[in-house]
């Protein structure tokens, strides 16, 4: 037969949200089944939102997305509120002074801000379970995303490691008999049985301690405000704090610089939201409201703290100031006010909230680090056993083998003066600076292969605010931060030690990258050659592995949603035309993407 050309598109100039077209769209409209056959994808039950496996393999099962906003919501809430809020914060109050606290806290919220903005426009448009390994990969070059993905599975097997050592400290406050092997062994067993079952239970879990730690940050921000106003404890503070000598800067530049480390180690684990994207149930809509409540979190639960904070505690109280983990809650600044309020049962009360805590970042680093292996084992970065699958969408055999390193480093806290387990800690921290750094530089590429391309930034799902200053902002300080922390070992003196143990993560991470880069021949990724389209929530909307909306009067409430929804081909009625020679042909006029609609037609 004779083929001639048409494009659904004439006349169209931006490209529209990417699609895929087989040969079997050449006659008539595309069907489901044809998109789900071309992409050699499996399809989803929309009513559940869960894979239907047409193969019960378990290395070709899928993770569940049975994630609902609530949980999301929550979860990117909870995340950066932990120890370092309810015990470091004092150490931000001694070295800056209230003001300077203030200051170092805002600094560091806008970066964290920034690179959430930023995780959130890629991470919506392509919704996966690993971000740092996957947009790296991705948009830069697979070698710097295999350094992103290993570096951060260790950097949160070791925090499920110190988390499991904090649990036992809390819980010896009020058994101070038992042994902390215990209580370290038993929580390891909650985190792992409730990992093991759904990630249902998993958000399900991570909801309500999240919740928890709202409220005790809310109670404290209320009864710290009737406290300084005389109102509870029967004096008045006002603004008395603010005007003692040093304050309200102490050290000025110097010791704002020192608050911000200490401040940035308090906000790590927000990134955890991005991971949980690959099981979302509605990417489109959850994942953005939960990047926005990033804001609001940061302004409410961080800065009112801290003013609170500053307006009641003298920046030089030694025993606020020198508090830092889980054993020094009886000294934490949000103990101390409960105690000027009147409330003389406050530490039991913050011990038991930094428990909470502590188990939810251990429950929350088991979690990130099994779907980062996952990930890693399906890109065939890691052993291939790695991406066995339950049928309850659980990587059981990376869980195991995360929380199986975890104890082994747990058991090294035990083992000698801890040298080797503090060189370990340390890790976490600083590849908490070089992962944020990642986010911030795969989003710049991806605007870059997206605007080369001829995309439209309109039909980004979610547009990340400020860009491109966000991202370089937050690389800028994040640079700084990460080799400014370890200011202490080079004064007064250089303390080889020390220094070692500050910046290991560093060549830790630059071995892997370029290892990694030697022996696979890696590229950087040409902008031309960028892939926009595999995976992304317009592909797997399109093909019905994502749900596009929660219920069925949601379309009333997304008219943006609704506006992609007509754009879908197999939803929209063929158009009949001439051809040359006057028979009529089929074409799709639901197509605005120039490049990829020019098809192939039958007369």
């Amino acid at each position: 037969m004779d083929k001639i050309e048409s494009n659904a598109a004439s006349g169209m100039g931006a490209q529209a949200a990417p699609v895929y077209l087989s040969s079997k769209c050449s006659e008539g409209t595309p069907t489901t089944d044809d998109w789900a056959t071309t992409a050699g994808m499996e399809k989803q039950n929309i009513d559940s939102g869960s894979i239907v496996e047409e193969d019960d393999d378990p290395s070709n099962r899928k993770l569940q997305r049975k994630l609902k906003g609530r949980h999301l919501v929550m979860i990117a809430i909870g995340g950066t509120i932990g120890t370092g809020l309810f015990v470091g914060s004092g150490a931000v109050l001694g070295y800056a002074g209230p003001a300077g606290a203030l200051v170092a806290y805002i600094l560091m919220g806008s970066v964290v801000f920034f690179v959430c903005t930023s995780l959130g426009e890629v991470a919506t448009y392509i919704p996966v379970s690993d971000p740092f390994n996957h947009f790296a990969s991705r948009f830069i070059d697979p070698a710097l995303g295999t350094a992103f993905g290993w570096t951060y599975w260790l950097s949160w097997t070791l925090t499920v490691a110190s988390e499991l050592v904090a649990c036992g400290i809390v819980i010896q406050m009020w058994l101070p008999h038992v042994s902390t092997l215990v209580w370290s062994f038993i929580s390891a067993g909650i985190i792992f049985g409730v990992n093991s079952f759904s990630v249902s239970c998993y958000g399900e879990i991570e909801y309500w301690f999240s919740i928890i730690k709202v409220l005790a940050v809310v109670v404290f921000i209320i009864v710290g405000i009737l406290t300084d106003a005389g109102v509870l404890g029967g004096h008045k503070y006002a603004f008395t704090n603010w005007t003692i000598p040093g304050a309200p800067f102490n050290e000025h530049i110097v010791g704002i610089l020192k608050s911000c480390i200490t401040a940035a180690f308090s906000f790590q684990g927000t990134e955890i939201v991005g991971i949980t994207v690959g099981e979302a149930g509605n990417p489109r809509k959850e994942v953005p409201k939960a990047i926005r409540s990033v804001f609001w979190r940061i302004l409410f639960f961080y800065i009112c703290s801290i003013f609170v904070i500053g307006l009641i505690i003298p920046y030089t109280d030694d025993d606020v100031v020198n508090a830092s983990g889980a054993s020094d809650i009886a000294k934490s600044p949000f103990t101390i006010v409960f105690e000027k309020a009147g409330l003389n049962w406050a530490s039991h009360v913050m011990n038991a909230v930094v428990l909470i805590t502590v188990l939810s970042a251990g429950n929350s680093g088991l979690y990130a680090c099994t779907r980062v292996l996952w990930m890693l084992a399906k890109e065939r970065k890691a052993p291939a056993f790695f991406k066995k699958v339950t049928k309850h969408g659980i990587p059981f055999w990376a869980m195991t083998f995360t929380m199986v390193w975890s104890t082994i480093f747990f058991a090294l806290s035990f083992i000698g003066n801890q040298v080797v387990y503090l060189f370990l800690v340390n890790i976490s921290g600083v590849t908490g600076f070089i992962f944020w750094m990642g986010i911030s530089l795969s989003h710049l590429r991806f605007r870059r292969a997206y605007i080369h391309q001829g995309y439209d930034l309109k039909d980004l799902p979610y547009k990340a605010k400020w860009y491109p200053f966000g991202p370089y902002y937050a690389l800028s300080l994040l640079f700084v931060i990460m080799i400014g922390q370890g200011y202490q070992t080079f004064a007064p003196k250089f303390k080889v030690v020390d220094f070692l143990s500050t910046y290991i993560a560093i060549p830790l991470f630059l071995i892997v990258w370029l290892g990694y880069k030697y022996f696979r021949k890696t590229k950087v990724v040409k902008l031309d050659d960028v892939d926009l389209v595999t995976n992304s929530l317009f592909e797997q909307e399109r093909l019905g592995l994502i749900q596009i909306f929660e219920d069925d009067d949601s379309q009333g409430k997304l008219p943006f949603v609704k506006k992609w929804v007509n754009k879908i081909p197999f939803k929209r009625k063929n158009k009949q035309v001439n051809g040359e020679d006057g028979d009529i042909i089929t074409t799709n006029t639901g197509l605005e993407n120039p490049e990829l609609s020019s098809i192939k037609l039958e007369k």
